[in-house]
């Protein structure tokens, strides 16, 4: 018998049940558990990937480094917001998360949170977040978290993943918003640079995403989600990857002239470059039949726009 279901000792003389000397530690493993699988359901390494947009473009946008206060805020507030959009889309998707390898032993399908409970606990962080960017920041910023994480839950999650193979594409909006709303905490407008910056974020979701819906490729038919990769040939999957790999690092370049200097625009065609290589050598690939490794490019991406946006603080800073 488990000994989560085991009751506590009561004592003869009926005093109060005493704990034994092993429920202590299973209940601190129980609770960890819980506090793991809230925690899994916000998805912390997307969360990591937009707040790695979010602080350079605000470093930009200020000439330098903002505010360590207002840094704060807007982190705190992006990375709920961030967790809040991912708790809501694992409350909508939990029908077809069950049906895939990837997803299947998330908190959801795995029994470990309730619906109501994950869908309480998105809504709470979603107020909070964008409660915490109209305090603290300004309410054009606070305005765009909010439609940020509307628009990923409601148009992105709700219909378009689940009707439409471009859904990446009308989707990529929600990836590029930290950039704006970092922008705009600072400064309360949005300038053409911020606008660049959110281009290349844009297109840069399709040759990230794409690859990992090849290898998924299986996961998602399963689950009758129309992936581009699932539905559409190698050629046009290989079309999609290529332009939208050239028109993120063309957007790069195009940011350069807009007050940026050398120590952005050089280490931008050097990443850039490698991963307009790596796009290609992925498809050519593809194209002759190959056994090909679509992870390559997935993780590659993430780090070329690691290092850009690493660039992007160091020319602020300098």
């Amino acid at each position: 018998m488990s000994m989560i279901t085991e009751r506590p000792v009561s004592d003869p003389a009926g005093q109060p049940p005493v704990e034994t000397a092993t429920d202590a530690p299973v209940a601190r493993r129980d609770v960890r558990a819980v506090v793991s699988a809230y925690i899994a359901l916000t998805k912390p390494r997307i969360v990591e990937l937009l707040l790695v947009t979010t602080v350079p473009a605000m470093m930009l946008a200020d000439g330098g480094m903002p505010s360590l206060w207002l840094v704060a805020m807007v982190l705190l507030g992006g990375s709920l917001a961030a967790g809040a959009a991912s708790v809501i889309n694992c409350y909508i998707d939990r029908d077809i998360d069950q049906l895939m390898r990837r997803t299947k032993r998330r908190p959801l399908p795995a029994h470990t949170v309730t619906p109501r409970n994950a869908l309480v606990f998105g809504l709470v962080l979603a107020v909070v977040s964008v409660a915490l960017m109209a305090a603290f920041t300004n309410l054009l910023a606070a305005g765009l978290t909010l439609a940020a994480i509307l628009y990923y839950d409601l148009v992105y999650t709700l219909w378009l993943k689940r009707t439409t193979p471009q859904n990446t594409f009308w989707g990529g909006a929600c990836g590029a918003a930290p950039v704006l709303i970092g922008w705009a905490a600072v400064t309360g407008s949005l300038a053409p640079a911020a606008w660049g910056l959110f281009a290349v974020v844009f297109f840069w979701q399709m040759p990230h995403f794409y690859p990992l819906a090849m290898k998924y490729k299986d996961d998602y038919a399963r689950a009758g989600i129309p992936m581009l990769p699932v539905v559409a040939s190698s050629r046009r999957v290989n079309a999609e990857i290529l332009i939208f790999a050239w028109l993120t690092v063309l957007s790069s370049l195009a940011v350069w002239p807009l007050g940026m200097s050398a120590i952005y625009g050089v280490p931008t065609l050097v990443v850039g470059g490698v991963f307009v290589v790596e796009a290609h050598k992925l498809c050519g690939r593809v194209s002759r039949g190959e056994a090909v490794k679509p992870m390559r490019l997935f993780h590659w991406s993430t780090t070329y726009l690691t290092i850009l946006f690493a660039a992007v603080a160091l020319d602020a800073l300098i």
